[in-house]
């Protein structure tokens, strides 16, 4: 009898250990799985780390190496404008020398060139300025800005519009501007629409 004893003892001590084996097996199969999505993401930050790492840095480059370029050539890319420079329009700056770019830009953000290239080529009255060209002139003695805004359609080089931004009062005058305002005073900025 006691051998009896002594092997249902035994049986039931290789059942219990099959049966903390089985625990501990799937325990460790659970704790794989657990594991399986932390690999996985440590993984793919190892390999593709450097990449993204690149392109954030590369991204930052390219950012500042644009800033330096024109305004309005920035905000026509950050805009995704539709309308392409040197296809659908032209800027020319000729500014050098008579009135620095970054107060020129100022002055023509706060008019009507300031509101991006598809505000200029929107031809709808209601949506856009339906503009052909415009021309800025800078009156020195005034320390005036001047535009004149040709809408589409324009005849005989007469603008639809004359206007004035006054750089000291940092301010538009919408009245009409005087030519003696703009007569004999140096183009810095001109816009053209190229397409028809």
């Amino acid at each position: 009898m006691n051998v009896t004893i002594n092997r249902q003892a035994r049986d039931v001590m290789a059942d219990k250990d099959e049966l903390l084996e089985q625990v501990k097996s799937e325990k460790s199969v659970k704790n794989k799985i657990l594991s399986l999505p932390f690999l996985i993401i440590g993984f793919l930050v190892i390999v593709f780390g450097p990449f993204m790492l690149y392109a954030m840095t590369h991204q930052h480059v390219t950012n500042n190496s644009s800033s330096s370029q024109t305004s309005t050539t920035t905000k026509t890319k950050r805009s995704s404008s539709k309308y392409v420079a040197g296809k659908d329009y032209k800027i020319t700056y000729s500014n050098q020398g008579v009135i620095d770019k970054a107060t020129l830009d100022k002055g023509l953000r706060s008019s009507a060139p300031g509101e991006g290239v598809d505000y200029l080529m929107d031809t709808n009255k209601d949506t856009g300025a339906n503009m052909a060209k415009i021309e800025v002139y800078y009156n020195k003695d005034k320390n005036l800005l001047v535009e004149r805004l040709f809408e589409n359609g324009y005849k005989d080089n007469q603008p639809t519009q004359t206007v004035g931004y006054d750089l000291s009062e940092e301010k538009m005058n919408l009245d009409k501007t005087d030519p003696v305002d703009y007569l004999n005073q140096p183009l810095v900025y001109k816009w053209e629409k190229l397409t028809k």
